[in-house]
């Protein structure tokens, strides 16, 4: 089925406006990276709520400073408020106070994954806040995508933490679309290479596959229907990433 981008984004608009007036929710506070996926949030919920209830913030921790420049630029451009907090003492300070409790040398995943989740705990801290000095709920807003979703490219208990995912159910390309057609950011923003911000890698470089491919992948799984563009040693991949971290959807639980 064809991608209706105009469809899709009136229909992104109305629900999270019908959301937050059946939650009785006010305002939205958002991570911005300075990439595609936070700025397309952040315009749709200006869309949706006004920009006047929606907050950005920007969370460096190692980060670029050319991310800051584009975080600082999008919230501009939208015309609503953004908050800095730099987290690289926090940061630091965990790291070597573990160190100081087990002799251990940089883990590059574990410290990794300590960024996102201190970015989870700081969105949740301004949003109660917001909450408390503007007399309405202010929900923390995700920014993951479908593609990312797939092969659990996330940091759980990090990004995947949200109150609200707008492009749950979109893929790269997909944003990427959605954000041309709102014209609320600038272009090279929307088209800019993803990066997770944290690694110095692009996305793909990390993955060691793009995010087309990862399209493909789960359109097959969705229709049962073979893609013939794509080889072999990459589907096998894709899937092995997709099994791999499924756990990261499922707490298991057990019956007494």
């Amino acid at each position: 089925m064809e991608f209706n981008v105009k469809e899709v984004t009136e229909k992104l608009i109305t629900d999270i406006r019908s959301y937050y007036d059946k939650n009785k929710a006010k305002g939205a506070v958002i991570g911005l990276s300075g990439g595609k996926d936070s700025s397309v949030v952040a315009s749709l919920m200006v869309k949706a709520l006004g920009r006047e209830n929606v907050i950005g913030l920007w969370l460096p921790c190692h980060s670029k400073e050319s991310d800051k420049k584009d975080a600082f630029e999008v919230a501009n451009s939208l015309g609503i408020k953004i908050y800095e907090h730099d987290l690289t003492d926090t940061y630091e300070n965990i790291v070597n106070d573990v160190k100081g409790v087990i002799s251990v040398n940089d883990i590059e995943s574990a410290n990794i994954n300590i960024k996102p989740r201190l970015r989870m705990t700081m969105l949740y801290y301004y949003a109660a806040t917001f909450t408390e000095i503007n007399n309405g709920l202010y929900l923390v807003c995700g920014t993951s995508n479908k593609s990312e979703s797939y092969v659990g490219y996330f940091t759980k208990g990090g990004d995947n933490v949200c109150d609200i995912a707008p492009l749950k159910e979109l893929y790269v390309d997909e944003v990427i679309m959605v954000g041309d057609y709102l014209n609320m950011v600038p272009r090279s923003i929307i088209h800019k290479i993803p990066d997770d911000g944290l690694s110095g890698k692009s996305d793909e470089e990390k993955l060691g596959f793009s995010y087309s491919d990862v399209k493909k992948v789960a359109k097959e799984e969705e229709s049962r229907i073979t893609d013939s563009s794509l080889d072999k040693q990459t589907r096998e991949k894709i899937l092995t990433m997709h099994k791999n971290n499924l756990h990261k959807f499922n707490v298991p639980s057990f019956k007494r």
